[in-house]
């Protein structure tokens, strides 16, 4: 059976429609991230409006020219109910309008707390319904099953925090576990095995690896040991990486990547226009 297929009957994996929507458009994914400091510079209030605004603009100049959005729930979560009342209003309208989202969540825990995190993001239906989460496995790998399992009934995604872009990521995640493997060596490995994917396809299940980790991602044998992962990799514009890291950092990966990219997209606002010429620049920059 496909990877296509093995979700429920009729529903097709996150991974290939991934893999459709970066063919169609490229490789950048727009992250919304409507931080007080860019809703200041759109002179929009920082107040769940300020927040409507913000995110039906955004969503309106990159339709079409990114392969997916990637709203940050904190920036949301921040203005309590309102806020998050926008967020739902949010992945609606990408749903509406068949644009693929990555909700930033990172949410990683045990047992029931796990599963009801799962139903939150990953139940067809639910209020706050994206077609992918990002999760942390740093309670242990099998403490993701909840999601790894509704996921794959849903035709949903997952992006496991494997090598992420922050100074002092190094600390956990260059450890060694008892059996002496790089602790995102395991995260890679648990993502591979977890995914299924056949020969040539993507997988429903990525890792986070920021662009900014210089050789770890291949000296520590991430690009082997999970090679038919979709690589969702924070750092490029502001954080520092360019064009140039997608081979000096993921090597044959590379093609397999998400370029993230918040503030160097969302700077060309408020104007929509601008929007969605800044956004076609990046794509050709980067594809």
């Amino acid at each position: 059976m496909s990877g296509a297929e093995r979700s429920t009957a009729g529903v097709v994996s996150f991974g290939e429609r991934l893999h459709r929507a970066v063919d169609d458009h490229g490789p950048v994914i727009a992250g919304v991230d409507p931080h007080a400091s860019l809703l200041e510079a759109w002179s929009l209030p920082d107040t769940p409006e300020g927040l409507r605004e913000f995110s039906r603009t955004t969503l309106a100049a990159v339709r079409g020219t990114v392969a997916a959005i990637k709203p940050q729930s904190a920036f949301y979560e921040r203005h309590g109910s309102a806020g998050i009342a926008v967020l739902e209003e949010l992945l609606r309208a990408a749903r509406e309008l068949g644009v693929l989202t990555i909700l930033d969540a990172k949410r990683g825990d045990i047992g029931s707390t796990m599963e009801a995190y799962a139903q939150s993001y990953l139940r067809p239906g639910a209020p706050l319904e994206a077609d992918a989460i990002t999760v942390s496995p740093f309670l242990g790998t099998g403490s993701l099953d909840p999601a790894t399992e509704l996921a794959a009934e849903h035709g949903k995604g997952l992006f496991l925090l494997a090598l992420t872009s922050n100074p002092d990521g190094p600390q956990v995640q260059h450890a060694r576990t008892a059996g002496d493997t790089p602790v995102a060596l395991e995260i890679a490995r648990h993502a591979e095995r977890i995914g299924k994917a056949a020969p040539g396809e993507w997988s429903s299940v990525g890792l986070v690896v920021g662009s900014t980790v210089g050789d770890a991602y291949r000296e520590l044998g991430l690009d082997r040991a999970a090679p038919s992962v979709p690589l969702l990799a924070p750092g490029f514009g502001a954080q520092g990486a360019g064009p140039a890291q997608l081979t000096e950092v993921f090597g044959e990966s590379a093609g397999h990547v998400l370029v993230s990219l918040s503030r160097g997209l969302l700077a060309a606002g408020p104007d929509e226009a601008s929007l969605r010429a800044r956004a076609e620049e990046l794509q050709a920059a980067y594809s």
